[in-house]
């Protein structure tokens, strides 16, 4: 019997000239019909913490004055069996050479890592509904071209295993949220920062539960932080 799972998509430095050499991609996905009682949980955590249940979570809004409320948030998701992570880290896009492969830019490399990110998860028995953060003026555009790339890669022509992609507000949606809170985390460990206590107590704290340094690879079947660090294909 098949399941319906939503996907929340965020994204990390992603852009080709923004200066910052790691990019992250990344997604929460977990059953459809555990979406509610998922953000029921999240927002009594927020009240509990004094904080509104409209309080939109965000990775740079992580202080050490709040350390206790996003530690809580961490614990919840690895504490819940229908939450899973899977990010894909590229260390350094400075090593990028899109001109060595005819008919490619960065644009079009982002698309295929979307797919390397997303391909894990997907699997032809089940439905998926995946949802991206509006962020730029060009989501449209992006949100038809991934729902192609996905769907041709799958051989769902008609759309039955990716049914939708969509963009939503991440205020709206804690899952989306939870996603920018676990690819801040990984974005902070591949960049080598470490000026705030706060996020390090985070990356600390997901380190531990998950079992992973977070700056590799993890294996292929892992399900709740599913790791893939990207190398940039040398070129001769």
């Amino acid at each position: 019997m098949s399941e319906t799972y939503n996907i929340y998509c965020d994204e990390s430095c992603h852009l080709e000239n923004d200066g910052q050499p790691a990019m992250v991609l990344g997604a929460v996905w977990s059953p459809v019909d555990k979406r509610r009682e998922i953000a029921v949980r999240f927002r009594e955590i927020k009240r509990r913490h004094g904080l509104s249940p409209t309080f939109e979570v965000k990775w740079t809004k992580v202080s050490p004055g709040k350390s206790r409320f996003y530690l809580d948030l961490m614990d919840y998701f690895f504490d819940d069996d229908d939450l899973h992570f899977r990010a894909l880290v590229v260390p350094d896009k400075t090593k990028l050479d899109h001109s060595a492969f005819p008919g490619q830019d960065h644009d079009e490399w982002y698309y295929k890592m979307y797919f390397d990110m997303l391909k894990v998860i997907l699997s032809p028995t089940d439905r998926y509904r995946i949802y991206l953060d509006i962020k730029d003026t060009r989501g449209a555009e992006k949100v038809r071209k991934l729902h192609d790339v996905l769907c041709n890669n799958l051989y769902d022509f008609s759309r039955e295993i990716v049914e939708r992609v969509q963009l939503v507000r991440s205020h709206e949606i804690e899952q989306l949220q939870l996603a920018d809170l676990l690819v801040g985390a990984i974005s902070y460990v591949n960049r080598g920062l470490r000026g705030n206590a706060g996020k390090l107590a985070l990356v600390e704290r997901m380190r531990k539960r998950s079992g992973y340094s977070l700056d590799r690879t993890t294996l292929f079947r892992e399900s709740k932080v599913n790791l893939l660090s990207w190398q940039a294909q040398e070129v001769q």
